[in-house]
């Protein structure tokens, strides 16, 4: 009989499994639910992008590309960034084209976190962050953000985690799953703060687009003094409803981009090369397609917002990403027993809080990122389940 415990690593034994995914498969198994649980895109990707890919096989073009990404969706990144938001890189050696965000996200810890690194993370945040650190044998170190604050990270806050061992901040800002943004003022207070230092930041910028309002997201990489110690990670998933074609990228500085490059090469080899022909056609001609869906989401976002204040669910309003996060304390119930509760009783699928770190208790992460009628029935159903407590 072989023994299994003794040949798995500990630290993945010990990793949690996601509380996103967790909720999602039990709704599969049910029937009549509505899901509201993962952060999906409910439009098709547009067809101008789907052409390029289909075309791209009719083609013939299956071969690897360059471990770096096509030359070509490379330089249409820069022109991208630079375009939206006033950021200038080189496409030889300041990006790289990663299988989704999350890769990027991946390599970059893996590349520059050895045992016993602090990595700091803001929470409540997206799942990935910490259990990546503690695979590299770093250490998470989680600042609590919160709703007075508009769930912003601020710079008391940042200041007073930083140790000797600091060497990388998270900054997944708009932030999954509160919808908190951080607009000029706010990351030239961070940049204070860091500016002496030999921090690195990981700007997880997958929901740059879907920031809301009259003033649209700014980068941390582009206030002064901030670019050569950042790597901006986005992607094409969330943007432009391409979560299946799994691409995003990684820019920033080069000697950084090369270390990522490494381990890309060898764990990887390249992204898949029919997305990144489709992903070209993306950056060129479809600024137009993501205004189209923002419109919708914020529009979605103040039907929710609106409809969960109303039966007494304080809910912070987000100014990005396609999340709301309700507070649930009046019903007394913890974040996992309102959401087992409400999937049983009502059919409604939602992830409970505390699946973004340990401040997130309390709450449930919503996705409005689905139809004007799944959010008005799931809705009904909510109002519905708080009158039985």
């Amino acid at each position: 009989m072989i023994d299994y415990s003794s040949l798995l690593s500990q630290k993945v034994i010990n990793i949690k499994p996601s509380g996103i995914r967790r909720f999602f498969d039990i709704a599969n198994e049910m029937d009549n639910v509505i899901s509201l649980g993962v952060g999906e895109p409910d439009f098709r990707t547009p067809w101008a992008i789907r052409h390029a890919g289909i075309v791209s096989l009719e083609k013939g073009h299956t071969w690897y590309t360059a471990n770096a990404g096509l030359a070509e969706l490379r330089t249409e990144i820069t022109k991208y960034l630079e375009r939206r938001f006033h950021l200038s890189y080189h496409s030889k050696d300041e990006i790289l084209v990663t299988v989704g965000g999350s890769e990027a996200i991946d390599i970059l810890i893996r590349a520059c976190v050895e045992p016993g690194d602090e990595v700091l993370i803001p929470e409540p945040s997206f799942v990935c962050y910490s259990p990546i650190t503690t695979l590299t044998g770093g250490v998470p170190v989680p600042i609590e953000t919160k709703a007075e604050d508009g769930f912003r990270l601020t710079a008391q806050a940042l200041k007073e985690k930083i140790t000797p061992r600091t060497k990388l901040l998270i900054f997944p800002f708009p932030n999954n799953p509160t919808g908190a943004v951080m607009r000029r003022e706010h990351l030239e207070e961070i940049a204070k703060v860091l500016q002496d230092t030999n921090i690195l930041v990981l700007s997880d910028e997958i929901y740059a687009e879907l920031t809301y309002g009259s003033e649209p997201h700014v980068s941390i990489a582009s206030i002064p003094g901030m670019q050569e110690r950042t790597v901006v990670v986005n992607g094409f998933s969330k943007a432009y409803a391409m979560t299946g074609w799994r691409l995003g990228y990684a820019a920033g500085p080069a000697p950084i981009i090369k270390q990522m490059t490494k381990v890309h090469q060898f764990a990887i080899m390249c992204a898949p090369t029919t997305s990144q022909y489709a992903a070209v056609e993306a950056m060129r001609s479809c600024d137009e397609e993501i205004q189209k869906m923002k419109s919708e989401y914020d529009m979605r976002r103040h039907l929710i917002v609106d409809g969960l204040n109303r039966m007494g669910l304080t809910c912070f309003n987000p100014e990005g990403a396609f999340y709301v996060f309700p507070s649930i304390k009046i019903t007394g119930l913890s974040s996992e027993d309102f959401c087992q509760k409400l999937l049983y009783a009502q059919r409604v699928a939602v992830v409970p809080g505390n699946a973004f770190g340990d401040s997130g208790e309390g709450h449930v992460r919503i996705s409005y990122s689905y139809s004007i009628d799944h959010i008005m029935e799931s809705l009904k159903r909510i109002e519905a389940f708080l009158k039985t407590l």
